[in-house]
């Protein structure tokens, strides 16, 4: 999964500058998943099982397939990416739907079931989805004809239109009314304007830009190829590059996740044949690099909770069955193992 901090630590310091201000007044009680660790399990093609899984660090339940059991059908497709923003948590399955729930119960509020080919991830501006999709395949099974859908409203509905871009996009960003789309395919960052709903700027970066994320109040994007990993911030002001930085680290994968004291694990692998797995960890502040922190075989995602500081590690077990999760402690001992669903590839920590 890709992670999807996205705009949530921005969006926190704004809530609690909002609730500073308030005299008075009741909050809204937390619902049984508003915390612990959503587990998103991606399925089995041809199958279409995905589901997500919760867990409890402090009491250790782990409860399986909420989206089944709390709207008594299941979800019935591949799991691609979970997106929590404006109160909502975004199900996006590469099987061409976008189920919408409420972040605290799981009821659903919402969908795009049409229009959609194989949608990657989701960001919300003015009001709007956008959802980018690899489009369908063609002949040769490219993607020539990719895209961002747009959707008029934040719980769902019809496809207003489709922004072309550059091939294969995935995770987004919105920034004021600017959505910044990781075009991974041709190494570039397209900038949407969310009101005209238009490409208005492409910058090229180096390598296969998957993932961006928020450190220290800049925006970043991480991208690699098979001999380096590459990070690039942006200047929010005029959209321009800002920062850059070039680490050895061969085999990466587009699997990272944000760890303490500015640390980033990248999950990284060999591949066919061999499929050696490992866990590597860097920071964009002190490139100290600790090249083999786990290794393995099917490392598939991971995640990593802040407040325990504890790394989830999915494991897809060659999609033989179900696969399991492990927790371990920040000094790399373990904590715990669970079995999941199939294919666990996202960890979502509440």
């Amino acid at each position: 999964m890709k992670y999807l901090f996205k705009n949530q630590l921005w969006a926190l310091a704004l809530i609690t500058l909002l609730f500073s201000c308030e005299s008075g007044g009741d909050e809204r009680p937390l619902g049984k998943y508003d915390t612990g660790i959503l587990l998103m399990n991606e399925g089995a093609f041809g199958a279409n099982d995905g589901e997500v899984f919760h867990f409890d660090p402090a009491s250790g339940t782990l409860t399986q397939n909420i989206f089944e059991l709390e709207n008594g059908r299941p979800f019935a497709g591949l799991l691609e990416d979970l997106v929590l923003e404006e109160d909502r948590l975004y199900l996006v399955a590469n099987t061409g739907k976008v189920e919408v729930v409420n972040p605290g119960d799981f009821k659903s509020r919402g969908a795009v079931i049409s229009d959609l080919d194989q949608p990657r991830s989701l960001a919300t501006a003015r009001g709007k989805l956008f959802i980018s999709d690899y489009g369908p395949y063609d002949a040769s099974y490219m993607t020539p004809d990719s895209y961002v859908a747009v959707v008029s409203g934040l719980d769902g509905g019809p496809v207003k239109k489709k922004i072309e871009v550059s091939n294969k996009p995935e995770d987004l960003f919105a920034f004021g009314k600017y959505v910044f789309v990781a075009s991974s395919e041709e190494s570039k960052i397209e900038i949407i304007d969310a009101d005209t709903e238009t490409v208005t700027k492409t910058i090229e970066v180096l390598g296969t830009p998957v993932q961006f994320f928020e450190q220290r109040g800049d925006l970043w994007v991480y991208s690699y190829d098979a001999e380096n990993v590459y990070f690039q911030s942006f200047h929010l002001d005029n959209l321009t590059k800002k920062n850059f930085l070039q680490l050895d680290i061969a085999n990466a994968t587009s699997r990272i996740a944000l760890g303490e004291d500015d640390r980033i694990y990248i999950l990284t692998s060999t591949g066919w044949p061999d499929y050696n797995d490992g866990i590597a960890v860097t920071s964009i502040y002190d490139t100290t690099l600790i090249p083999s922190w786990k290794t393995g075989t099917g490392f598939y995602g991971i995640g990593y909770d802040q407040d325990r500081e504890e790394i989830y590690l999915a494991n897809s077990k060659g999609f033989q069955g179900n696969g399991e999760v492990t927790v371990y402690s920040k000094d790399g001992s373990l904590v715990k193992t669970m079995e999941v669903g199939r294919g666990p590839s996202g960890i979502l920590v509440r």
